[in-house]
């Protein structure tokens, strides 16, 4: 009886206790289930923020290309820094979003000012000032989990406090903003920019540590010089990121910032600011002032007085000279989507020659596209002296104005200067002066000298017409008279093309016009002269070509046209028949060459039936004929 009593007491405990235990584990379970989605919460939120950041990365490249290999390096950087510092794993995620984003509010100054190959004007510098301001602007609305947006405010700020936009100094600056603004300082002096060469990192550091306790803090200028070379190593291991995004927002770009004095750099030279002024003599002014009148409208009537080009540009190197001094200068036409030098004098002829300057890049590309000038620009920033330095040896600096006509940009005049900040807003003012004129000028010189061109160029074949066929047949017989040498003309005219206008039609005819043209200019010598008379007719003028060498040039000739067949309608379609005249026995002059030429020409086509009859090439039977 005791037995069964204790057996029902235990039960209803061994259901309790079981009962409670499984209880609990359902209680783990959810809980782990739990902790599973906000894991998952968490990762999710973490790789939404990395998306955001590399997404604002984007705009900033999009903005100013320069900037991709910069940001890579300024994250290595500050990153070190931040943990040798001690930093919070939250206030290092802060740190490494601003160190990408912390010139996000470029987006707001206008692109010809970030891409300026010069220093800029203080006009320019209050519209770049705005760009801490409107990238915390935009960095509020991501609604990091750590402090970004002060940093990007902060980072131009000045452990002195003479920075910008607010002003604040020594430990009132976020330490990110410190850190950021000593690293960002340090990789810009050792990157290009479009206003100055990289300097050697050691020499780039020499400035940080020379601005510690004044621009930066101390102890992250410490860090950087123990441990600078360590961090460029592991910026140079790691690899560049790419990301896509979008963010659109208001933004401040009519935002003034009052503080801040001047950029490092400076601000572009201009006659009369700062310092005293010189006394000047007030009569000498005057003299001065009637003379540069004078040169200007002398300069004027000249520039209007010739429709060559040549003689137009040599007219204005020489006036420009006497009224803003100059080493070098260089006229650059625009070629579609290049600059190319049309006229260069002075030091460094053959380097300004040499080059090619595509619209945008380099000083003067830049000052083409953004239709503004640059006055102390640095020269060596013009594409062809990047990649080689030790090219460029002489000019420091370069005065440059965009040449705008009737139907746009026409051109660059770029003036260049072997002394640092040599040209003053006087010269400037010169050269704006006169740039609408010497655009004029060049323009209608340009178009002259097409008109020239078209006049004696054949528009298909890009040969010379038969105008110019004759000016040059009667200048190379004066020649071969004072000589005593042997002229050879050849009349050329395509046996098959009708069929080929016929059956093809007149485009792929034109083609082989182009192709033979092409062919017969390949095959010359390069004091030859192959023109086109017209239709399929070609002349070609060969100086001192022996009898002898006849055969040889006729088959060769013959073969261009029937490759030209060939290539364009994909058949044996084409010959050629010639016909020869030898100055002085078949004519004195060109009309009885080329006549002769001619008929000969025209009884080697009658013997072409005969020539395939016989299965022999038309020329074996024509030369057989007109060289006896």
């Amino acid at each position: 009886m005791r037995r069964s009593t204790r057996a029902m007491l235990v039960v209803p405990i061994i259901y309790v206790t079981y009962r409670s235990y499984d209880l609990y584990l359902a209680r783990l379970d959810a809980e782990k289930h739990q902790v599973e989605i906000q894991r998952k919460h968490a990762e999710e939120m973490a790789s939404l923020h990395l998306r955001t950041i590399e997404a604002l990365a984007l705009a900033i490249e999009a903005k100013d290309d320069s900037t991709h290999d910069h940001l890579q390096r300024v994250q290595v950087y500050a990153r070190e820094v931040g943990r040798e510092l001690g930093l919070s794993e939250n206030e290092l995620e802060a740190l490494h979003a601003a160190s990408v984003l912390h010139d996000i509010g470029k987006l707001a100054v206008p692109e010809h000012i970030i891409s300026k190959p010069g220093r800029l004007t203080p006009e320019e510098f209050e519209k770049m000032k705005i760009h801490p301001v409107v990238g915390a602007e935009i960095l509020e609305q991501v609604q990091f989990p750590y402090p970004v947006a002060p940093i990007v405010r902060a980072h131009h700020e000045k452990w002195d406090g003479t920075g910008y936009p607010d002003g604040i100094a020594g430990e009132n600056i976020p330490v990110g903003a410190r850190i950021l603004a000593a690293v960002d300082c340090l990789d810009a002096l050792a990157s290009d920019r479009q206003y100055r060469k990289a300097l050697p990192l050691e020499e780039a550091l020499g400035v940080v540590k020379s601005e510690s306790g004044k621009a930066f803090d101390p102890a992250v200028v410490e860090v950087l010089e123990r441990r600078c070379k360590e961090f460029e190593r592991i910026a140079l291991a790691e690899q560049s990121m790419k990301a896509r995004g979008r963010r659109r927002a208001k933004l401040s770009k009519h935002f003034r910032v009052r503080r801040g004095e001047a950029p490092a750099a400076g601000f572009e030279a201009a006659a009369g600011r700062g310092g005293k002024a010189e006394a000047v003599d007030f009569l000498s002014s005057i003299a001065a002032a009637r003379q540069e009148v004078q040169a200007l409208f002398e300069l004027s009537q000249d520039l209007g007085n010739s429709l060559s080009l040549d003689e137009t540009l040599s007219v204005l190197a020489v006036r420009l000279k006497r009224m803003v001094p100059y080493d070098s200068m260089a006229i650059y036409v625009r070629r579609g989507e290049r600059l190319v030098p049309e006229f260069v004098t002075g030091d460094n002829f053959r380097l300004f020659s040499s080059l090619e300057i595509p619209l945008g890049q380099g000083l003067s590309g830049w000052v083409a596209e953004n239709r503004k000038p640059i006055v102390n620009g640095n020269p060596s920033v013009e594409p062809g002296y990047l990649n080689d330095p030790s090219r460029f040896t002489t000019m420091r600096s370069a005065l440059a104005v965009p040449l705008e006509a009737v139907n746009g940009v026409v051109g660059v005049l770029a003036l260049y200067h072997g002394g640092k900040d040599a040209f003053t807003r006087d010269n400037l003012r010169i050269l704006l002066a006169i740039s609408s004129k010497v655009a004029i000028s060049i323009e209608n010189a340009l178009k002259f000298r097409q008109a020239e061109r078209s006049a004696t160029t054949d528009y298909l074949t890009g040969l010379p017409n038969a105008r110019s066929l004759f000016l040059h047949l009667d200048s190379e017989l004066a020649r071969c008279r004072r000589t005593k040498q042997p002229l050879t003309v050849l009349v050329c005219d395509l046996d098959g093309f009708k069929q080929v206008n016929d059956r093809f039609g007149h485009l792929e005819g034109n083609r082989v016009l182009q192709v033979v043209a092409a062919g017969l200019k390949e095959i010359c010598r390069e004091y030859d002269y192959v023109a086109r008379m017209g239709g399929d007719e070609f002349v070609l003028v060969l100086p001192g070509l022996r009898r002898e060498d006849l055969e040889a040039k006729a088959s060769r000739l013959v073969e261009v046209a029937v490759a030209a067949g060939r290539e364009v309608c994909g058949e044996d379609l084409l010959s050629l028949s010639l016909g020869h005249a030898h100055f002085p026995p078949d004519g004195l002059d060109a009309e009885q060459l080329l006549a002769e030429a001619d008929r000969r020409m025209y009884k080697a086509k009658h013997r072409n039936k005969t020539a395939r009859a016989a299965k022999l090439p038309a020329w074996a039977l024509e030369w057989q004929a007109t060289v006896q």
